[in-house]
């Protein structure tokens, strides 16, 4: 291994740890908790080697997203793949995304509340944030209905998904009605 590759290694191994930090921190006491004086004594290296990697917290809550996205996609499509037939596919996306949202609520923030400067719905935006949507309309696109445009479906299933979890994380909703909001949201929305 040349000195540039090790260099290039050991750069990007900095960088996970400092993400994994950032994300360890955040899920153990919130996003306000998450400081790059923190950081940097956690992972004892110095500010400035933290701001050789990411310009601040912005951008490590960014990075922290792009992370979450990946899972997010990777989560629906297990659960989706693992179901028979389109109702069965739609609510196993249902129940893994709401399930994500709620075992993982500081990178659902980093993901879906805070600025981490990513481009969301753009052409410029980060291809883990497109295939995590991909990952929705993947299973959405055969239930949209006739005259619906798949994407446009997506979106308004997500937004139906994104504020059941924000509610039912911020302790707004019953949490023994948690199935009964999914079937009532596949079997209303999805018409499946």
């Amino acid at each position: 291994m040349s000195v540039k590759e090790r260099k290039e290694r050991d750069r990007a191994e900095r960088e996970r740890l400092i993400v994994a930090t950032a994300r360890e921190l955040a899920e153990q006491q919130g996003w306000d908790a998450v400081t790059t004086r923190r950081l940097a004594e956690r992972i004892e290296y110095s500010q400035p080697v933290l701001y050789s990697h990411f310009r601040g917290k912005r951008a490590i809550i960014g990075a922290v997203a792009l992370e979450g996205a990946v899972e997010l996609a990777a989560a629906v499509r297990a659960a989706a793949s693992r179901a028979n037939g389109p109702r069965e596919r739609v609510a196993a996306l249902a129940r893994a995304y709401l399930d994500f949202a709620e075992h993982n609520p500081a990178v659902y923030d980093a993901l879906f509340q805070l600025d981490g400067g990513l481009a969301y719905a753009q052409e410029d935006t980060p291809e883990p944030l497109k295939d995590a949507f991909a990952a929705l309309l993947e299973c959405l696109a055969e239930v949209a209905g006739d005259g619906v445009h798949p994407g446009l479906f997506t979106e308004v299933f997500w937004a139906s998904l994104h504020g059941l979890a924000t509610l039912s994380r911020a302790g707004r909703l019953l949490p023994e009605d948690a199935e009964s909001r999914v079937e009532l949201l596949v079997d209303r929305l999805a018409l499946v």
